[in-house]
């Protein structure tokens, strides 16, 4: 079909001149085709917004029930764990003739659940109400119900309230305190006798109120809603304790007066765009946003549409007419050009004014002598950029962020259970992992290697305790000068793998720093198992095949040279069965040495 169209198209336009030709492929080609696809892309493209907008506000309804749900359940859980603590129950139902055995059991009480009311955050206040007459309330955790004023209603009231509540756990809203969501949990013994009740306060903000505050740009609402449909959460405040009226649930709205504004908010027949999403709970998560912002915006990106396209069409036309009258004599000019080039006149260059395709193709040809010198400095600085990338990689097999979360909830259960050796161990680990994960840096001062070693010696004294003897020498004037990243915690973890020093008696291993005149040596000596000659021979010539990476050295030697060039030395000297020392030699950098071109 390609042969045949082209001819009919020669034959077409044979007789026009190039602007005919040009113009006429261009309305039939371009300017129709783009009309009749131009209007049924735009209403499909306004049909891909709208349901774009629809799955958007779907998903932030979704994602905002899943985190309430996640939030919930933790704070449920705490109340639960609570109110069924074994120990618990049996101290409150037991009668006290003796005050030792009171203040023992407030102690408890103190002791068990004083740091669990401040495990969440959000927690205002954590009390446990009891009706036992024999024991005290010490005004911290134990409570009795008298007087006093509590969730917006007299305290011995609002405890009547809800011990004869249905449901043994529930939440609410404080009348006349927006700012405040409240908890309770009853407190029963196995004979289903009521003992007590746990009190939880909580700040609004912090547990609920971020979730719906200001969703889908302020343009709708959210609503948080408990199973008898009470809202304990809403974008507008006001309507928090009210009752929300739905069309899903029309069964319930029998039983109550819908009418009544004051405990209603109803949502039933609103020209709304709705979405429920219940929790796990009974709980529910409902959005409400404005049809007519979804139909105003359909309507706008129509019209944007149609406008750019019919202007832009429009502006075609008349450049096309402008263009076309200049470009033969622009490609006859670059003809002619290309006739010098065939005779091999390359020093003239070809002048131009006009800033266009043609301008642009005239003006990269001047400058290809010059861009050609740019883009061989171009590779080079390439090459070190993929070298520097490359030895980036080799930290970044492992996510920090998943590193650092990983190691802090280790502390904070090994600080839960008091263990202060798994407590040395994760800090000596975090101090590891934050110079080897660090990417952004590759080059750091004497005194932070000399910290990311001792982290690392700190970890195995843990493994092998006892098993090897550390000397330092370091000079304390070489620490404020700079070094490449991890270059001696390779050579001190060899002294372990590959030089068996924990099975040598007497093992020890000695690290040496100090700067010589304008230089800094480093030196790691153990009396592990050592090296063979042939062995330190593959290393230096850099053909060692062994397991892993050849003992690091390779990998050291490399980016030394990257930084240093010849001025830096890595030398390996070894009796097999004996001992095993390491020498780093390289010029003492006062500022931050840089990869050296060429490398």
């Amino acid at each position: 079909m390609r042969f045949p169209l082209s001819r009919w198209i020669i034959r077409f336009t044979r007789g026009m001149s190039l602007r005919g030709k040009i113009l006429s492929l261009y309305v039939l080609i371009l300017l129709l085709p783009t009309l009749l696809l131009g209007s049924g892309s735009a209403y499909l493209v306004a049909r891909g917004f709208h349901n774009s907008y629809l799955s958007a506000v779907d998903e932030t309804v979704l994602q905002t029930a899943q985190i309430t749900d996640f939030s919930k359940r933790n704070y449920d859980l705490l109340a639960v764990r609570t109110a069924t603590d074994g120990e618990l129950i049996s101290r409150l139902s037991r009668h006290y003739d003796d005050m030792t055995e009171v203040v023992d059991t407030v102690n408890y009480v103190d002791r068990t659940f004083l740091l669990t009311g401040k495990y969440l955050p959000g927690i205002l206040d954590f009390r446990i109400y009891h009706t036992n007459d024999t024991l005290v309330q010490d005004g911290q955790l134990l409570w009795r119900p008298e007087s006093r004023s509590i969730a917006g209603q007299k305290e011995s009231t609002w405890y009547r309230d809800a011990m004869a509540a249905s449901e043994p756990l529930k939440w609410s809203s404080v009348p006349g305190s927006p700012d405040r969501v409240v908890i309770t949990h009853k407190i029963v013994d196995r004979t289903g006798t009521p003992l007590g009740l746990v009190y939880i306060l909580l700040d609004y903000e912090a547990v609920l109120g971020e979730r719906v505050d200001r969703p889908f740009n302020d343009k709708g609402s959210l609503f948080i809603v408990d199973n008898n449909r009470s809202i304990l959460a809403a974008t507008d405040r006001e309507q928090i304790g009210k009752k929300l009226a739905l069309s899903e649930w029309q069964e319930g709205l029998k039983e109550d007066n819908i009418n009544d504004k004051a405990h209603w908010l109803d949502l039933t027949h609103s020209k709304e765009l709705l979405i429920v999403k219940p929790l796990s709970s009974g709980w529910s998560v409902v959005s409400s946003t404005a049809m007519k912002q979804l139909s105003a915006q359909d309507r706008m990106i129509l019209l944007l549409i149609a406008g750019i396209t019919i202007f832009f069409l429009l502006l075609s036309v008349s450049l096309m007419m402008t263009v076309v009258q200049n470009i033969v004599r622009r490609i006859r000019k670059l003809g002619n050009r290309m006739g010098d080039l065939s005779r091999g006149e390359f020093e003239a260059a070809i002048r131009y004014s006009e800033q266009d395709e043609l301008g642009d193709l005239e003006n990269r040809f001047n400058l290809m002598s010059e861009r050609l010198g740019k883009l061989v400095e171009d590779i080079t600085q390439a090459g070190l950029q993929e070298k520097e990338q490359a030895f980036r990689a080799l930290q970044a097999q492992i996510n920090p962020h998943f590193i650092y979360n990983s190691l802090g909830l280790l502390r904070w259960r090994a600080m839960d259970a008091r263990d202060q050796e798994q407590i040395q161990i994760i800090d000596a680990l975090t101090t590891f992992y934050r110079l080897t994960l660090n990417n952004q840096i590759s080059v750091i001062r004497i005194r932070e290697e000399v910290e990311h070693v001792k982290a690392y010696l700190e970890i195995c004294e843990f493994r092998y305790p006892g098993k090897v003897r550390l000397e330092w020498e370091i000079d304390e004037s070489a620490l404020e000068l700079y070094t490449i990243k991890t270059v001696l915690q390779p050579i001190v973890e060899n002294c372990y793998q590959h030089g068996a020093i924990v099975r040598k008696p007497d093992a020890f291993i000695r690290i040496s720093i100090e700067k010589r005149d304008d230089r800094v040596v480093m030196s790691v000596f153990d009396n592990g198992q050592g090296i063979s000659g042939d062995t330190i021979r593959q290393l230096a010539d850099g053909v060692y095949e062994g397991k892993g990476n050849g003992f690091g050295s390779t990998n050291i030697k490399e980016r030394l040279a990257l930084y240093f060039g010849d001025d830096a030395r890595y030398t390996l000297e070894s009796a097999l069965g004996a001992w095993t020392l390491v020498t780093i030699d390289f010029p003492a950098c006062r500022v931050q040495p840089v990869i050296k071109k060429g490398r």
